[in-house]
């Protein structure tokens, strides 16, 4: 048996008054996963735990059978992707490029516009104008509004620090995403009483201001505001870690089909191959037009890599179906669970299934009533070849609530390698 492991990036959400009460799955015309769904054993489960609204990294690792209990934080995983790997005493956080006015956050992610090319200028431009008083860095834009800070210093560094990026809040090392957003700009504390988280905080309050001084002023950013655009004028920073991925190799032979930074940082650490979506670059203002280009782009990889054969054990990672709750725009993660069911799942009901386990599920809930990521369970599928279905019509939270299967992710990836031997 070979396993292919689907995770719906952020696809379960609420009931939304936009869709007449019904979730995005619900409301989505997906017969192809439907289909998938008649033939599987279905369940909601728990991306960590009852009661968790994880971020992606979390979620992910336990997804892939791992205890977040001794996680090395988001940003080192961030670094690993994007090609940096950590160095003794050093600390790596993920960033963002966003919009700040007058010590409010206008906006978390400068619009969703900012091409590539313009964070890799800027990002050339802070390394090359910003010295912080006792420590060096490394400022790296990964894609679009993506980046990672790299700080190297002399005395001890702490990843015990709070996140700037309001959207999270650390507790007990991981990251937990919060309901209602503070839009205040806030200063990063130390959260023991070290000297060396104290003097790691002063490092990312001396960076951010420094940074936030030159993007306002950069002409990237007056070009931006001339076209009616947000500029990328500070950087939030999120998930400290001190530590280089080092994970025990995953279970049995892998590929994963990947494209962020972050899910290509996990790959990494656990020991998979990795067969990189390559993203076009954002070209206008029309977001949601790039989004279904980067959909294209994952559906075209992943396609191709089922069409070679080569098929083994197989993580694919589609992250658009998230970016949607974000916004709160519940008709647009209709249309990329769509456009999924048409171009993908079609093609995967085609392919011969007869020693080929499915699942499918999610790494968290991110209702787009709420625009963040929320602690629900999220559905899940999962096809065995000869095994009884849970005789469930249709994916999606209130019909996968009827199904068998009850766990967590690191229960369900346990429960999928037993039945892969």
């Amino acid at each position: 048996m070979k396993l292919i492991y689907i995770i719906l990036d952020g696809a379960g959400d609420r009931p939304c008054k936009e869709l007449g009460g019904k979730t995005p799955l619900e409301a989505a015309h997906k017969p192809n996963l439907d289909k998938l769904t008649s033939m599987s054993k279905c369940g909601l489960i728990y991306p960590i735990a009852r009661g968790i609204a994880p971020e992606s990294d979390t979620a992910v690792l336990s997804l892939l059978g791992y205890s977040v209990k001794n996680y090395c934080g988001r940003g080192p995983l961030e670094a690993l992707g994007s090609g940096i790997k950590l160095k003794k005493g050093e600390l790596a956080l993920r960033a963002n490029f966003a919009t700040v006015e007058d010590g409010s956050i206008i906006e978390r992610r400068a619009g969703r516009t900012l091409t590539s090319r313009e964070g890799t200028e800027l990002a050339k431009f802070i390394n090359k104008n910003i010295k912080l008083e006792n420590a060096k860095f490394t400022f790296k834009q990964t894609i679009e509004h993506r980046g990672v800070l790299i700080l190297k210093s002399k005395q001890k560094l702490s990843e015990n620090i709070s996140n700037t990026d309001v959207g999270y809040i650390k507790k007990k090392g991981i990251s937990i995403a919060q309901s209602k957003v503070s839009k205040e700009l806030k200063k990063c504390i130390p959260l023991e009483n070290s000297k060396s988280a104290k003097y790691t905080a002063g490092l990312i309050n001396e960076f951010t201001e420094k940074s936030s001084d030159l993007l306002n002023y950069h002409p990237i950013n007056l070009k931006r505001e001339k076209r009616k655009l947000l500029p990328a004028n500070a950087i939030l920073l999120r998930d400290a870690g001190t530590i280089q991925p080092n994970f025990k190799k995953i279970n049995g032979s892998w590929t994963a089909v990947v494209g962020m930074p972050l899910e290509k940082g996990i790959a990494e650490a656990v020991g998979m191959k990795i067969i990189k979506v390559d993203y076009p670059e954002l070209k206008s203002t029309d977001v949601y037009q790039h989004l279904f280009d980067e959909l294209s782009s994952e559906i075209k990889t992943s396609r191709s890599f089922l069409e070679s054969g080569k098929i083994k054990n197989t993580y694919f990672h589609f992250k658009e179906t998230d970016i949607p709750g974000h916004d709160g725009l519940a008709s647009e993660k209709k249309k990329m669970i769509e456009k999924l069911d048409r171009e993908f799942f079609s093609y995967l009901l085609k392919s011969d299934l007869r020693d080929t386990i499915i699942c499918i599920t999610s790494d968290h809930c991110t209702p787009s009533e709420l625009k963040s990521h929320a602690s629900d369970p999220v559905p899940a599928l999962v096809y065995i070849p000869g095994e009884q279905s849970d005789k469930i019509i249709k994916f999606g939270e209130k019909y996968c609530k009827r199904g068998s299967l009850k766990m967590t992710g690191s229960s369900l990836f346990k429960y999928l390698i037993a039945k892969v031997k």
